[in-house]
């Protein structure tokens, strides 16, 4: 039992070793770069709660609001990436 467990952390191990020989490999990233994809994830996730959220509201100024809220945030993503 305890030699499969060995096995497991052996094979883990080997994986973190090859991710991180990936990610040395990968050009680094400017601070520009890393800060706009942040933004352009935060965009991404902002707008998909705001969908999820038109699906489940209820009151029309609520749906509005919400529609509104879609709407700027699709065209910010747009303005990132036209």
């Amino acid at each position: 039992m305890a030699r499969g467990w060995e096995s497991k952390a052996v094979e883990s191990q080997q994986e973190d070793r090859a991710a991180a020989a990936a990610a040395a490999a990968r050009p680094p990233v400017s601070p520009e770069e890393a800060a706009r994809r942040a933004r352009r994830q935060t965009l991404e996730s902002a707008l998909a709660r705001a969908r999820a959220d038109r699906k489940a509201a209820t009151h029309p100024a609520h749906r509005q609001m919400l529609d509104a809220a879609i709407a700027a945030l699709t065209e910010q993503l747009q303005q990132d990436h036209p």
